[in-house]
């Protein structure tokens, strides 16, 4: 009745849009040419009367036809919009008749073409809702999808255990009778709580349903966006379920459903488009037709072991299998697990991997750049311990680049949104340390020392991508310092040797009552500071832009009764100065959260929940800690000697690594029948075009991978590059399935259903690239440089070499591709590819300086940051006699330093700028010359 009643008023609507529409475009020229007449003339004017027209006085008349005038060229304007919006809706129905909805379009402008738009849109509305509706039985109406979200969790009687696997292979059962349901809603709160197998690798999770639960509002819940409800659909569709039923309608939930929940990361847009596509069918490999799991019996069989993958799994994200009851079962998902047994929360890890990246970065300014060129495919070694490897690539998919300009724009990380990251709240929203309610924070608990560690290291990795005087500063004692460290680490700052630009962030002092001296020295400076400056708090002067920055200040003490009036003192200004007091121990009005082992957070009794609403915190382990202090250290800006461009390069090189890597050629003369580059984003293209549909998010980074790996690389190899955060079986389900997918697209595209594209060894376990089949840009890359190696005595056979290589070249290795292990590849590749545009201007630059420095600019550009590549550039221009460039090669590269969280430039490249603008004069011999 309800969708009738709407088709009436859609009929309506349309049939009212009509009748405007023809009174617009035929009503108006028909009243313009009836009572004023038509506006071109009968003939073409002369100038005589153009001019007699111009000159004679304005008339009622006259204005009225100026007028008539702007109201057709106003009904032209319209007639065209409309044209436009007919043919944009004609458009959006065939794209929506192939299954391609067209992407999203800006909101009409102006008065004119938004009435235009809502009249042909309320007409195509009726015209076309029948053609779009039946182009695709993936495709549904927005509005309808949505309310089917909406629909509440029911629930139905528990089937025998052994029927459950025959049910959920048929779809679901019939409704039962009410007076089933009263028995069932008690089972379905003291039964079998496990999760089932195939939910427990879920990339964000699970979640039981309850009692008035939907799709809808799970999403909104646990993913943040309520739109997000047709992935949830998607990961659930025909999963055998507790009581013999499946998930094969989105408006019917059952409560006791475990539903797997997708990533957690930062929600989509939704779009009109968007909204009203209904999520694919899985494949028929995975799911029956009655939209359950399909038996094992239908499982393909193959030597290979990617043929034998479930053709469906999704994207993972970082996550653990949630094992803590209530409040901290949604917590556990926000964040990951280390190899300690600690965990992190995603903030906790965006901070540190920022570090990491900056620490990348830094590498990257001091890479030497030599020849014969090293043609090894192996990452660069990661700048984190093993025992934040898992942190560093779970935070990195966090990241986002800086999108402010700069002078190496793209290159540095931007700053994580909430500073100090201490734990997560019951939503999964970061909890920062500022921004806690009330007088301070007080630790205890059998997790107490690990919170606190995870504090500490929350607070001083905070800030490395931003200015010096950003970064909060930490005031703690010896004590403190060595319950938290490893046993015989030094208790020391993180510099105490003053070396580098950061001053003294980590201020280690013998007792709690000196570190509380401290603390209050600060705040009388603090105070006076607002006073002068007329400011009612920190925070106000810091948005001034002040000249002194005042930064977070974190008292870290064990309480003692002696120094409590102290501590209260400094706490009761906490907010207006914004210095911050962690105990760790009990103190008397100040908020105490008892820390599980794992993290998790309850409350003192008699006290009204946590601060901040905080279920959960970090956890780290005395080595976890220690490798964050070492990271943060590395990171600080100091001044370096650098290395000049006329030193040999150091003795410990690795010379072997410049044999030539063996790269697979085809063994016939058959051309191949498909393009992988994976310099740049990864694509792979045929002779009819690139390929889109079809190809699977994960397929492109095992194409890449096994890109880097000519010789091939095993099934291992692939999960733990690739999916290093992932349980290692599902990881490997999802790698046999990219695989799989891979096949499958590229022997449709091709139309050779017989190539295999990626070749299985089972005597060895290696995965291959098929090199009659697939032809890859870094393999002709790295071949070119093998062959610029060998040559290397003749410059013009190098020269061709080199400049084949750097033509393959078309950007960083996979980029896109959200995974630590790709930026460490692309460090290497990056590196190969400076060295052959150095080779190349070292070649040219004797009879074609000009030629050098084009070649060095161009490798400038793929690296903004390496400082050889500058001293180069500033070697042939003092050879030049272009002192004016020299100082301007040297003042770009101070710039694009400075935003490398406040680099210098090295010793070294100043005295080679400086040998350019002062060159040492030769003293000739005999003569009256000393």
């Amino acid at each position: 009745m309800t969708r009738m009643l709407a088709a009436i008023g859609r009929l309506l609507r349309g049939m009212l849009a009509l009748a405007v529409l023809l009174a617009l475009l035929g009503g108006i020229p028909w009243l313009l040419a009836s009572f004023i007449g038509w506006p071109l003339p009968d003939h073409l004017p002369r100038l005589a009367e153009v001019g007699s027209a111009l000159a004679s006085p304005l008339d009622d008349q006259k204005i009225l036809n100026l007028l008539a005038l702007a109201a057709w060229a106003l009904w032209l304007l319209f007639l065209r919009d409309v044209l436009v919006e007919a043919v944009l809706v004609a458009h959006d129905a065939a794209d929506a008749r192939r299954g391609r909805p067209r992407p999203p379009r800006s909101s009409p402008r102006g008065p004119v073409r938004l009435t235009a738009a809502v009249l042909v849109g309320a007409i195509a509305a009726v015209l076309l809702l029948d053609s779009l509706r039946g182009a695709a039985s993936a495709t549904t109406s927005r509005a309808v999808a949505n309310a089917s979200a909406h629909a509440s969790a029911v629930a139905v009687a528990v089937v025998h255990p052994e029927a459950v696997e025959t049910v959920a292979a048929h779809g679901p059962r019939p409704a039962v009778a009410a007076s089933t349901v009263v028995t069932v809603a008690a089972h379905a709160e003291h039964g079998d709580t496990t999760i089932p197998s195939w939910a427990r690798d879920a990339p964000g999770g699970v979640h039981r349903v309850v009692k008035d639960d939907n799709l809808w509002n799970i999403a909104k819940q646990e993913l943040g966006d309520p739109y997000r409800w047709r992935e949830i659909y998607v990961l659930n569709r025909g999963k055998p379920q507790h009581n013999g039923y499946a998930l094969t309608d989105p408006d019917e939930i059952h409560i006791g459903w475990v539903l797997a929940l997708p990533a957690h990361g930062q929600a989509r847009p939704h779009t009109p488009e968007a909204d009203s596509q209904k999520p694919a069918p899985t494949s028929a490999k995975t799911a029956a037709p009655g939209g359950a799991a399909a038996p094992a019996s239908q499982t393909p069989t193959s030597t290979d072991p990617a043929v034998c993958a479930d053709s469906s799994p999704t994207e993972a994200a970082p996550h653990t299998t949630p094992t803590t009851p209530a409040s901290a079962e949604d917590a556990h998902r926000h964040g990951v697990s280390l190899p300690s047994q600690g965990w992190a929360s995603l903030g906790l890890a965006t901070s540190i991997a920022a570090a990491a990246a900056l620490l990348r970065l830094q590498h990257r300014r001091h890479a030497r750049l030599r020849f014969p060129i090293p043609t090894a495919t192996s990452p660069q070694p990661a700048p984190v311990s093993p025992s934040l490897s898992t942190v560093d690539t779970a935070g990195s998919r966090q990241l986002e680049v800086d999108a402010e300009e700069s002078m190496s724009p793209g290159l540095l990380p931007a700053p994580p949104a909430t500073p100090a990251p201490i734990g997560i709240n019951q939503h999964g929203n970061e909890i920062s340390l500022f921004a806690l309610p009330g007088p301070g924070l007080a630790l205890t608990g059998p997790g107490a020392l690990a919170a606190a560690r995870a504090v500490l290291a929350a607070t001083l990795s905070t800030g490395v991508v931003q200015y010096l005087a950003a970064r909060p500063i930490v005031v703690t004692t010896r004590d403190m310092l060595r319950r938290l460290l490893p046993a015989g680490a030094e208790p020391v700052g993180l510099d105490p040797t003053n070396a580098t630009f950061d001053g003294e962030r980590l201020i280690v002092l013998p007792d709690a009552g000196s570190a509380i001296t401290q603390a209050e020295e600060e705040m009388i400076h603090r105070r006076r500071l607002l006073d002068t400056m007329d400011a009612d708090s920190v925070t106000e002067l810091n948005a001034r832009d002040a000249p002194e920055y005042q930064p977070p200040y974190v008292l870290l003490v064990a309480p003692d009764t002696r120094h409590a009036p102290r501590l209260g003192a400094i706490a009761a200004h906490r907010q207006t100065l914004d210095i911050h007091p962690v105990l760790l121990g009990t103190a008397e009005d100040t908020p105490t959260v008892t820390v599980e082992p794992d993290g998790t957070v309850t409350t003192e009794p008699g006290t009204d929940g946590t601060p901040g609403g905080l279920v959960r915190m970090g956890s780290l382990s005395a080595q976890d800690l220690a490798d964050v202090l070492v990271l943060v250290a590395r990171v600080a800006p100091r001044p370096e000697p650098g290395t000049d461009v006329d030193d040999p390069p150091p003795a410990e090189d690795d010379v072997a690594e410049t044999i030539p890597v063996e790269i697979p050629h085809p063994s016939g003369e058959t051309p191949p029948l498909a393009h992988l580059a994976v310099l740049g984003p990864v694509t792979v293209t045929t002779d009819e075009g690139p390929i889109g549909a079809g190809m699977r998010s994960g397929s492109y980074g095992t194409l890449a991978m096994l890109a880097a790996y000519p010789k091939g690389c095993t099934l291992d190899q692939l999960v733990t590059g690739l999916y290093p955060d992932t349980d290692p079986s599902a990881a490997a389900k999802r790698v046999r399935s990219d695989i799989t997918t891979t096949r499958r697209v590229l022997r449709q595209a091709t139309n050779h259903p017989d190539a295999k594209f990626v070749l299985y060894d089972p005597g060895t376990g290696l995965y291959q690239l098929d090199p009659d089949t697939i032809d890859v840009d870094l393999w002709r890359m790295l071949a070119a440089i093998g062959h610029a190696n060998a040559a290397a005595d003749d410059d013009t056979a190098c020269l061709a070499a080199l400049q084949t290589a750097v033509a393959c070249y078309g950007g960083d290795f996979a980029t896109g591709q959200d995974r630590a292990w790709a930026t460490d590849y692309a460090t290497t590749i990056r590196h190969q590819i400076l060295s052959a545009f150095a080779r190349i201007a070292e070649i040219v630059e004797t009879d074609h300086p000009d030629q050098a420095l084009d070649a060095l600019e161009q490798a400038v550009e793929h690296d903004p940051i390496n400082e050889e590549l500058y001293q180069r550039v500033m070697r042939i221009q003092g050879r030049l006699g272009r002192l004016d460039a020299v100082r301007r090669t040297l003042h770009i590269l101070e710039n694009r330093l400075a935003d490398l969280a406040e680099a210098e430039v090295s010793e070294a490249t100043r005295r080679v700028a400086a040998r350019q603008l002062h060159p040492t004069p030769i003293a000739t011999r005999g003569g009256g010359g000393r």
